[in-house]
């Protein structure tokens, strides 16, 4: 059974910065490609960022690039999601994703493409 935690929402302000972790149990990190999503209040679930199982690889949505940074620690089975100028727009709660997947440098972005999700963790960015 895998399972993924993640950590680290809350309340900020726009402009502040919050650092996103999940951790992986069950199965060997390594082999996994991991994502973040987020679903805002009434709208569909999107893709945010991922990275490749090597983590040599990575994508980002456009709204998010040159301020949010995904980056994996294999030793620690941890996955995390750097977000700096946050905008109220980012408001939403953030989940966590495991794809298991030979290619080592493909970054799954779709979330069907996933198969394992955690709980998720609420931002919520004010103006």
């Amino acid at each position: 059974q895998v399972q993924l935690v993640e950590s680290g929402g809350g309340l900020v302000q726009a402009g502040d910065s919050l650092r996103l972790s999940c951790v992986v149990s069950g199965r060997t990190f390594s082999s996994c490609a991991m994502g973040w999503f987020r679903r805002a209040p009434g709208k569909a679930r999107e893709f945010v960022a991922g990275i490749s199982r090597s983590g040599g690889s990575t994508s980002y949505t456009n709204s998010v690039k040159g301020r949010f940074t995904i980056s994996r620690d294999n030793t620690k089975n941890t996955v995390s999601l750097q977000m700096n100028s946050l905008r109220p727009e980012d408001t939403a709660v953030y989940y966590c994703a495991a794809d298991r997947r030979d290619n080592s440098a493909y970054v799954p972005q779709r979330s069907y493409e996933y198969d394992y999700w955690g709980q998720g963790t609420q931002v919520t960015v004010s103006s």
